[in-house]
């Protein structure tokens, strides 16, 4: 589809600020590594610069309206998204204390080929380019404010609006990654490629829980076992004995204590510590959460606005997941499954997602209501008269788009005060994933 040279001046125009500023970004928050003393001064100065240049540009923006029918949607994306990371965040904690921590200390590390060959590739390559692949350019809140960037950039025209649909359809395919995240990780329990683990980081019961101790334990480690098992189809090994489970009162939500095995020192709930605040996982978690993150601000910021940025993004894209492997955070198949996974989303959601600016359709309509007066002043060449009938398309659309009303400006301010909390938000909840 062409776009109208109006379309494309207004891309020129807006698209290296939009550039330039996620290189800043990046950047200034780099130098936290090389020198704290400047990124201490001038990281609060980019945010300043950032967030006046955003407030400037709101009493310009001419979509509101489109924006207004983009908030609901918004919303139930954002509770959705919701609503898979508490899933997720009790998963992550279930496949831990399901085997509890004499597992997961014991459990050998699969082995994994990209780990081989990135430790291979520090022998041949000169160590300035070891440096630079191990360096922590980029983590998962730089994607996450990238696409918040990328978002905001609606007000300067950088992109097509409505940025919360762009939003909208953003959190509602993050959450449905996450969805299939957690599905995949709980099917089959595999051991972390960091196998101390679990015990930094959970507070779990050292011992199995009874179904571990019972369809998996006896025969986990006998050969001969496991193929009576398959012959018999049922689980007949004594399993021994094992400290009783410890159950506190959590009333309703006591059925949680069969995934989440909350020890005695923990106490009781409050919602259990903020489900333990939801740090990340040490099992496999297959696949990567991160690298899912990353894909998705890659996808959306190729689709909403490419150029040169967008191809630094899948640059850093490609760092990051080495980075995930090289540091063992993960296995390589969980940061492979995640780059195909989040592009075939994104472009699955692509396929009918409703947010999208119907403008070009509206004036598309009204051509074609004035299309045979067009053709009668074209005609009679008559320049006045057709300048006239696409005045009227033009004139149509702006009354649709721009409205003064006080509902509007209420809703673009509470849009911009929202959407700044949810930045400081992302800040705070995501710095460990």
């Amino acid at each position: 589809m062409k776009r109208s040279p109006a379309i494309l001046k207004t891309r020129r125009g807006g698209g290296g600020g939009l550039g330039f500023a996620a290189i800043a970004y990046i950047g200034v928050d780099y130098l936290r590594f090389i020198s704290p003393v400047w990124h201490d001064r001038l990281q609060p100065a980019l945010w300043t610069i950032l967030a006046i240049a955003a407030i400037i540009r709101v009493p310009f923006y001419k979509h509101w309206s489109l924006e207004l029918r983009s908030a609901i949607p918004f919303i139930f994306a954002m509770l959705f998204l919701l609503s898979a990371l508490l899933f997720e965040a009790i998963s992550v904690r279930s496949v831990t204390a399901v085997l509890g921590l004499d597992w997961n200390n014991d459990a050998s590390p699969l082995p994994d080929v990209g780990q081989w060959f990135l430790l291979s590739l520090n022998e041949k390559l000169p160590q300035t380019v070891v440096d630079i692949l191990r360096a922590r350019i980029i983590g998962l809140h730089h994607f996450l404010m990238l696409f918040i960037m990328l978002a905001f950039s609606v007000l300067f025209e950088s992109v097509e609006a409505p940025g919360l649909g762009l939003g909208a359809r953003y959190m509602f395919t993050m959450g449905i990654g996450r969805l299939l995240r957690a599905i995949t990780f709980i099917s089959t329990i595999l051991p972390s490629a960091r196998p101390w683990c679990a015990s930094t980081r959970f507070l779990v019961p050292e011992h199995p829980h009874p179904w571990a101790q019972k369809y998996y334990v006896p025969y986990a480690t006998d050969s001969n076992a496991i193929r009576n098992i398959i012959n018999w189809d049922t689980a007949y090994a004594d399993p021994g004995e094992y400290d009783p489970e410890f159950r506190p009162d959590w009333g309703s939500m006591s059925f949680l204590i069969d995934f989440l095995r909350p020890t005695a020192p923990e106490g009781s709930s409050a919602w259990y510590h903020l489900l333990k605040k939801a740090s990340g996982g040490c099992n496999d978690l297959i696949y990567s959460g991160h690298m899912l993150v990353a894909v998705l601000t890659a996808m959306a910021w190729t689709e909403a606005y490419c150029g040169y940025s967008s191809a630094l993004i899948w640059i850093f894209v490609i760092h990051s997941a080495q980075r995930e492997i090289r540091e063992r955070h993960h296995y390589s198949v969980d940061v492979v499954v995640a780059i195909y996974v989040g592009i075939m989303l994104w472009k699955m959601t692509g396929l009918f997602w409703p947010m999208k600016d119907r403008s070009k359709d509206t004036r598309l309509h009204r051509l074609k209501k004035i299309q045979g007066r067009l053709m009668r002043a074209a005609k009679d060449d008559d320049i006045e008269a057709i300048r006239e009938l696409l005045k009227e398309v033009e004139v149509s659309n702006q009354v649709r788009e721009n409205s003064s009303s006080k509902a509007m400006w209420l809703f673009s301010g509470g849009t911009i005060i929202f959407t700044l909390s949810m930045v400081l938000l992302a800040f705070t909840l995501t710095s460990d994933g």
